[in-house]
């Protein structure tokens, strides 16, 4: 009994690393067309009755422009092309804050927040964020970052029902994700803390300090060159 358990516990494993492997070679190709946060929320505005909402129109990065790609890597992960899908300086400060009783954002990369939006749930838990690291690892590993940014700015939750640099574009500035000035491009990704509470356009005085301090750190941070892999 006992080793038809650890056989069976076994095939389940090698089951789930071979369907989440071909999983990522997937979609390192193929658009994500919905991911597992765009179900849950529909599943709860339907028990809250209220309308279903889900936005999602993908598009190419070069579809996207450069301001927004900019935005998103300054207010989310300066550090992005340097590192290999975790931030360890980030994570290390955001563990001394916690003890202190702080917090910071900050820590979680573009890479980690791209496997956990199209492969896994947004609740915490550590069994969670170990299949998060795993599959950080995996996306790392077969994308390039080129392709994770793309995945991100596609996947990401851009408003209440709004997921997408498209979607979020045409619903914030009524035009599409190629066209978003500097200031456009940065109040979108200053709501991405929480996109449900806050509002791109018009900007609240949070969200315009906010917007104004993603624009700085665009400036200091200076253009850049994706590479394909």
């Amino acid at each position: 009994m006992i080793k038809k358990s650890f056989k069976f516990i076994f095939k389940l494993f090698l089951y789930l690393f071979l369907f989440s492997f071909f999983a990522v070679i997937l979609y390192k190709w193929v658009p994500v067309p919905i991911t597992p946060l765009m179900v849950i929320r529909s599943v709860e505005q339907k028990q809250q009755e209220k309308k279903i909402v889900l936005k999602h129109d993908w598009v190419s990065i070069d579809k996207i422009s450069k301001n927004l790609q900019l935005a998103v890597i300054c207010s989310e992960d300066q550090n992005f092309f340097s590192h290999n899908g975790f931030d360890l300086k980030a994570i290390e400060k955001a563990y001394e804050n916690n003890k202190r009783g702080k917090r910071i954002k900050g820590a979680s990369t573009i890479s980690q927040q791209s496997a956990k939006n199209v492969f896994l749930w947004p609740e915490r838990s550590w069994l969670r964020k170990g299949l998060e690291a795993y599959f950080t690892f995996l996306i790392e590993l077969m994308w390039s970052k080129e392709r994770i940014l793309e995945v991100y700015l596609n996947s990401i939750e851009m408003g209440d029902g709004i997921y997408g640099a498209e979607e979020a574009a045409q619903f914030w500035f009524k035009k599409p994700a190629s066209k978003l000035s500097q200031y456009e491009a940065s109040a979108i990704a200053a709501i991405l803390p929480n996109p449900r509470k806050y509002k791109a356009n018009p900007a609240s005085e949070f969200i315009q300090s906010r917007k104004n301090w993603i624009v700085n750190q665009i400036n200091f941070y200076g253009p850049f060159e994706l590479k394909k892999n």
